[in-house]
């Protein structure tokens, strides 16, 4: 992190988290955060569900939650961007306060609850932006309030066919009460039937991808890998935030209510990706998300068993300059690898890392 980031920092953080993030949407959206170049290294490239990424590192869901700024976010070197979790109909989310940092940890705690603006914004932005260059994939969900969860998904389908590279069904989000119940296995069965139905009549098809919770006993995941391997998914992301609280040195927030993510997620989420890289089968990927903070954690998660990565809440302590920093060390690393492109790191320490404990296993 260079001077100005950290004096940056050391601004936002005399701000509520929400308001810090509001601004730095808004630094983006006017040009106050300068691009941040990369090396072009075609052995970075990946080519997953028929996309061509340029680099394996995306911005994950929850950061340009209203599509405001994703073209903004691709010139801070990731190799494609997720906008949402967008719902059908516009939602405020839980009462706030409802992020806390947990500044000891280089973690935060959310429990937003979707909030957004609704499909109707999103596509505006997204129909302004049409023909731009850069992968930019629509994290689709469910409203809170919603009587019908899966009829949402297939209003996200309809919606965004046209427009989106990839969509992501989100159903691991621990703040939508109910949500996660998607993930059992007949229930997931039904919801991926009636989300592949509603595609298959959508004149454009881009690929499914399926966000998972991290909090999931090895039962759980050889359930959601039978199903998600009998379904035309395009890739599995692993994972979004945990309800669990080991090993946090920060006691006084660890307590509030949500998800936590950043770098105390790292273990338990690379442990679960090289789990589910056992169970799945081998030719769906995986895009592993979770406590990725360096060029080193990016590679341990590759070895894990990720084609592709994804990060959002390390950026709140790294600055914006951390995906090109992360990218351009990526790079070195393989050049002194040896490794021909960094597809050929995917999985090397699956089997290591899925025999390792949890951490509340360790504690």
């Amino acid at each position: 992190m260079n001077l100005f980031e950290s004096l940056g920092r050391k601004a936002l953080f005399t701000l509520d988290p929400e308001t810090a993030h509001g601004l730095s949407i808004t630094a983006l959206k006017t040009g106050m955060v300068p691009a941040c170049p990369v090396k072009r290294d075609p052995a970075l490239g990946v080519t997953l569900a028929g996309l061509d990424f340029p680099n394996p590192l995306g911005l994950a869901a929850g950061y340009d939650k209203n599509a405001e700024v994703p073209d903004a976010a691709l010139k801070l070197g990731f190799g494609f961007a997720e906008i949402g979790t967008i719902t059908p109909r516009p939602q405020s989310g839980n009462p706030k306060p409802r992020i806390f940092r947990l500044v000891k940890d280089e973690g935060v705690i959310n429990r937003l609850g979707f909030n957004n603006e609704g499909h109707a914004a999103a596509l505006a932005r997204l129909e302004a932006r049409r023909g731009r260059p850069g992968i930019v994939g629509v994290n689709i969900g469910a409203n809170k309030d919603s009587e019908d969860f899966a009829a949402d998904y297939e209003k996200g389908i309809e919606t965004f066919a046209h427009l989106a590279d990839y969509f992501t069904a989100n159903i691991s989000s621990p703040n939508t009460p109910g949500l996660r119940n998607l993930q059992a296995g007949e229930a997931l069965a039904r919801l991926l039937d009636r989300i592949f139905v509603r595609l298959a009549s959508q004149e454009r098809q881009p690929p499914v991808f399926l966000k998972v919770a991290p909090d999931v006993t090895n039962a759980e995941i050889e359930e959601i890998a039978r199903v998600a391997g009998a379904a035309p998914l395009s890739a599995l992301i692993v994972s979004n935030t945990t309800l669990s609280r080991a090993g946090l040195r920060n006691k006084a927030l660890s307590g509030e209510a949500g998800g936590l993510s950043g770098k105390p997620l790292f273990d338990r989420a690379t442990i679960v990706l090289a789990r589910f890289r056992q169970a799945l089968p081998a030719a769906m990927p995986i895009i592993g998300v979770g406590g990725i903070d360096s060029a080193e954690t990016a590679w341990a998660k590759l070895e894990a068993g990720a084609s592709l990565l994804q990060l959002y809440s390390s950026m709140i302590y790294h600055g914006p300059s951390l995906p090109a920093r992360l990218v351009n060390g990526l790079s070195d690393r393989l050049a002194s690898d040896g490794a021909s492109t960094i597809s050929a790191v995917t999985g090397r320490r699956t089997a290591e890392w899925a025999e390792r404990k949890l951490p509340e296993e360790t504690a």
